[in-house]
């Protein structure tokens, strides 16, 4: 995800230190190359010793350290960054920044950078809300600098509010988004993900194996590739995707009620749920109790939500989903045609490699003009960004 990417992280002297570790884990993890700057205060709080083991490289302090004799450090540091993030960012390191001060290696490497900058605050409440403070941020953000703002929560002073650090994986997705390429700009895009469930009594239900990772996914990439998102999610365990508006909904009455309550609001609509086909005739009020062998459970058809999305006269771009275990591109090019969309994405849920419940998948996308790209085993973010490539290539035909 960010292979060969140059990143710099400045961490300021601040409790939430120690979390710079995790957003470090992270983006090594993710494949990239990072160099950590601390501040003479932030080696108060974590040793530099930990940054150099997860990141492999040196921990960089003094201003007047030269990494070679033909290198001044923060300008060689300034030079090779893709991406310069400062977490935690503390009040004062914002105001020396915003007014264009540069007295050690942090702001001097920040004023030397052509780089991208993400601050991710983290003060005090009343720190956080004063206007000095406020306005310096304001002026930043003109300016074209990044924010990841703080969250409300209980902070290490004793008070209550907001300017507790953002959680390291929400500083990780605008570190991901600021070096994504912003192709969907514009565009408002619906993702439907997940199973529905279907309920037989208060405690029993029918469903399926979907874990909504894929269309997570694709919520997840859509965002960073600047559209606005919509997340049409039936029940998951995953953890709602940051800057993503959700919807979350439990029968496909449901998810078929939102779906077309909003649909004439969007550009693109991928519909990534696995919708339950079928639902019981008789929904029983109380539980049903086990007195033999057997019970019969009348089951009638489900609304085809993707169907009556392709029914609309003025429709968006329409990408189903076919979850096949057989004849996979046989049924999904019946499917692409019988629901009149403009893409499909078809995979073979029978393969323990992809599909239902697992990270990784592979795909066959087929296209209303006849042509198909097939994506071999890949994980889902990258499956993920595949489709989204080709709807942004379908779209540049119209």
């Amino acid at each position: 995800m960010l292979e060969q990417k140059n990143i710099i992280l400045g961490v300021c002297g601040g409790i939430a230190a120690y979390k710079a570790v995790e957003l470090l884990r992270l983006l090594t993890k993710a494949g990239a190359n990072v160099h950590v700057i601390m501040t003479h205060a932030a080696r108060e709080f974590v040793a530099p010793l930990t940054f150099q083991t997860l990141s492999s490289n040196p921990v960089h302090t003094e201003l007047f350290d030269l990494i070679s004799e033909q290198e001044i450090g923060h300008i060689s540091l300034a030079d090779r960054a893709d991406l310069f993030i400062i977490a935690p960012a503390t009040a004062n390191v914002i105001g020396k920044i915003a007014a264009g001060i540069a007295d050690d290696l942090l702001t001097t490497t920040v004023m030397a950078t052509k780089a991208p900058v993400l601050f991710a605050p983290a003060m005090n409440v009343n720190m956080y809300t004063n206007p000095i403070y406020q306005e310096n941020e304001q002026k930043l953000q003109r300016l074209g600098y990044l924010f990841e703002a703080p969250v409300r929560g209980s902070l290490a002073c004793g008070w209550e509010g907001e300017g507790k650090l953002a959680a390291p994986e929400a500083i990780f997705e605008s570190a991901v988004a600021a070096l994504t390429k912003k192709d969907l700009a514009g565009l408002k895009i619906m993702i439907t993900a997940g199973p529905t469930r279907e309920e037989i009594d208060p405690v029993r239900y029918i469903s399926n194996h979907s874990s909504g990772k894929m269309g997570y996914a694709l919520a997840r990439a859509a965002r960073r590739r600047g559209a606005q998102v919509l997340l049409v999610s039936g029940p998951t365990a995953l953890k709602k995707p940051d800057s993503v508006t959700v919807v979350n909904v439990t029968s496909a009455a449901e998810m078929q009620s939102e779906v077309m309550a909003r649909v004439a609001q969007f550009d693109v609509v991928i519909k990534a749920a696995a919708v339950a086909d079928y639902r019981p005739l008789v929904r029983n009020s109380v539980k049903i109790k086990k007195k033999s062998s057997q019970i019969a459970i009348e089951l009638v058809k489900n609304p085809d939500i993707l169907a009556d999305l392709g029914k609309l006269k003025q429709r968006p771009f329409l990408v189903g989903f076919a979850a096949e275990t057989n004849a996979l591109a046989e049924n999904a090019a019946q499917k692409l045609s019988k629901k009149n969309l403009d893409m499909i994405v078809a995979n073979d849920v029978s393969q323990p490699d992809a599909g239902f419940n697992v990270d990784t998948n592979r795909a066959l996308l087929l296209f209303k003009d006849g042509t198909s790209i097939e994506c071999t085993l890949m994980s889902k973010d990258q499956l993920a960004e595949a489709i989204l490539d080709n709807i942004v290539e379908q779209l540049a035909k119209r």
